[in-house]
This record gives structure tokens, sequence and C-alpha cells, in this order.
């Protein structure tokens, strides 16, 4: 697709995005590399998703967090790959090659749908490249799998993340209340989205 600009609210993003033998695509930002995950990658993912912080943040992320989980995870890319699915991208820094994150679309063929889910080690915080990578993944879903919406939600105490979404013109469009439970507590989710049309005008 070769170099393209993608809108962030306030300032713009410069994105490669380049294809690999095997149709995976990389993404590179400004700073960060968006590539699919490897065996090798198990140590990081089982140190930075082992923090307990990483785990009181999202849904799905147990604690504690062991090997066994990293490498389960990991392997089970490729068979979702061969169904057809998407698989979670590993989010690096693009000139150390240091793992950081994950992010990734969970597609609804369906209804041209899909949700948003990220995360980024706590050493990272605070350094923007929670929004880098969501840009790079909005656009992804929308000029590569041809989404209609991209869909989120964050729990309602980790402001933060909503933040990301705002930066990225996503919109709130409301709080589910009592929406999911987390170690046993009801938590009140805030849903965010972005439509191909909002996408196209800021593009």
């Amino acid at each position: 697709m070769g170099v393209i600009y993608f809108w962030m609210g306030v300032f713009r993003m410069r994105i490669n995005i380049t294809m690999n033998k095997k149709n995976i695509t990389e993404f590179k930002t400004e700073r960060l590399l968006l590539r699919p995950f490897l065996e090798s990658d198990v140590p990081a993912v089982t140190q930075l998703a082992g923090d307990r912080a990483i785990a009181d943040t999202t849904l799905l992320i147990p604690h504690p967090y062991t090997e066994d989980d990293a490498k389960r995870w990991i392997r089970s890319h490729p068979k979702s790959l061969e169904d057809g699915k998407e698989s979670p991208w590993a989010i690096t820094l693009k000139e150390s090659k240091e793992l950081i994150g994950a992010i990734g679309i969970e597609v609804e063929p369906k209804y041209f749908r899909g949700e948003l889910g990220y995360w980024i080690g706590k050493p990272y915080w605070g350094k923007g490249y929670a929004t880098e990578a969501v840009g790079a993944m909005i656009r992804y879903g929308f000029d590569e799998l041809g989404l209609n919406r991209i869909y989120a939600t964050h729990f309602k105490r980790n402001v933060a993340s909503g933040k990301v979404m705002q930066k990225n013109g996503m919109i709130h469009e409301g709080t589910l209340r009592e929406w999911v439970f987390k170690w046993g507590k009801a938590e009140d989710s805030e849903m965010y989205s972005i439509l191909r049309e909002e996408y196209l005008r800021g593009t």
C-alpha cells in the first residue's frame, strides 16, 4: 500500500505497510513495528502480561499469567489464520525490536464490523505507543479488511484507554452499566466506535 497518512485527532501519522511472503501484513509507524507473534516472544509476553496492572485493565488476561499461558496463546495464532480469523499483532519498537504489547481486531464478517482490543506493557505507558498502534490498526480494519464499523470498550475506570480512542477519532457512544465481571466484580464499560464514513472524512 506504500506510504499513507492517517488522521489521529489533531495530528497526522506516517505509516508504511508492507506484505511478507505469507501475505501477513507488517505495519511500520513512526516508532513502531506491528508484526505477527513469534515463539521467541514467550518470555517477553509472560513478563509484560504477567504484571497484575495489565490483567486489572483487560477482560481476558488472567493473573497470575504463566509462560505456559503465553505459549498456548501464541501457538493458537496460526490456527486462527488458517480458519480465516484475525490474529493479534505484536507491538514492537521499530528501532530496538523490543516487544511492548499486543493489538488486534475480532471481525464479525456478517456485519462488516470488528472489535478492537489492545494492551501495552506497564513500563511503556504514557509514551503514546497505544495511540500510534491503534491508529495503524484502524487503518488496517477499514482499508484491508473492508470493515464498516470498528468499536472498542474499556473499563470505566481505565480513563487512559478512552483517551487513546478519542485521539484516533473514535466517538463515545455511551456507558454499558455493569457490562462485564472482572475478578468477581461488575464493571461499567465505555463504548467507542468509528464508522467508515467518519474515517474517510478524516483521512
